[in-house]
């Protein structure tokens, strides 16, 4: 069994110009909500064996804000570039490529392709994913590699207006 934790990064900030828009980085609200979803998860007994971010600032950050409320330590993290930008088949890449060995796997991404991704391996329908929430996926498989909505489980859809 695996199971894919599908998180959008936190609310980030719009207040500096100048910077790109893998610079961005989270605004209050975000660097709030972030934990709090972090927490949410740790409620949950969730114990993630790893977790994969895109390189922007906005999604790293909101994934390292996670880890610490998990206890998660350092290694168990990962930036893979591929997350970002990434169309629905890369996220289905970077998935099916990740190590056996890891059976919790939280993914923090971009809207409007993560929303997309959720709904291609979702046997229910995930409504458009708003920042800092989460979609739990698990799957019969024993290899990430066989991962697709016919072994698919939907176990919750969560987001910080719940709390």
């Amino acid at each position: 069994m695996k199971t894919l934790y599908l998180m959008r990064h936190a609310k980030s900030s719009w207040s500096f110009d100048m910077l790109n828009d893998q610079e961005r980085p989270l605004n209050g609200r975000g660097r709030d909500e972030a934990p709090l979803m972090g927490q949410a998860l740790a409620e949950r007994d969730v114990r993630l064996d790893l977790l994969v971010s895109s390189p922007a600032v906005r999604a790293l950050s909101t994934a390292a804000l996670v880890a610490e409320a998990l206890g998660l330590p350092p290694e168990k993290l990962q930036v893979i570039e591929a997350i970002y930008e990434a169309e629905v088949a890369d996220l289905l890449a970077v998935v099916q490529a990740l190590p056996d060995t890891a059976d919790e796997v939280l993914l923090v991404g971009h809207n409007n392709t993560l929303t997309d991704f959720a709904n291609l391996l979702s046997p229910s329908t995930i409504p458009s994913m708003p920042t800092s929430s989460i979609v739990c996926l698990k799957f019969s498989v024993e290899h990430w590699a066989d991962v697709d909505r016919a072994k698919s489980e939907y176990y919750f859809f969560d987001k910080p207006k719940n709390y």
